[in-house]
């Protein structure tokens, strides 16, 4: 399998490449962040400053130019086409029920701020109970549960704002 490589120039510009249009490209690191390179007999003088290895962004200056780059390999591309993150939090602002069962405690209300690890509500279900807590900071904008309600898997409990 040939891997791929999109590149984001600047936040505008997208451009794939395969590794072996890279590897056709003449580059001769000539210091420690310092590149000449020749592509379709012209020459570029390129200098890598500001890089963010974890992140794979880098801003580089290109004949007097700069430009702001991140380059995606596949492994990166598949998590985006999956509408998954890697590295970084998804905000969470549903808290869905678990698993089907009976409610046994209620312990906010709309408008309650809340802290990370707050306990919510207690769930009972398979004759254990589950307390279920703030997966955030955050302010409860709804209650769809009360005491005693009995509850399906992956039914709205409480919404955060």
């Amino acid at each position: 399998m040939e891997k791929k490589y999109k590149v984001k120039v600047n936040e505008d510009f997208e451009f794939e490449f395969s590794q072996e249009e890279i590897a056709a490209l003449d580059t001769q690191k000539t210091s420690e962040a310092h590149y000449h390179i020749l592509k379709d007999n012209r020459s570029f003088s390129a200098e890598v400053f500001k890089p963010d290895f974890l992140h794979r962004k880098y801003d580089i200056k290109i004949n007097s130019n700069i430009y702001s780059v991140r380059i995606n390999n596949d492994l990166d591309q598949l998590i985006e086409e999956m509408g998954l993150s890697l590295g970084s939090s998804q905000q969470v602002n549903d808290i869905k029920a678990p698993m089907p069962g009976l409610i046994l405690e209620v312990n906010v209300k709309e408008g309650d701020e809340v802290k990370e690890g707050d306990y919510l509500l207690v769930l009972e279900a398979m004759k254990m109970e589950n307390t279920l807590t703030a997966p955030r900071d955050g302010v409860v904008k709804s209650v769809s549960v009360s005491k005693a309600d009995t509850v399906e898997k992956n039914q709205l409990l409480i919404e955060m704002e």
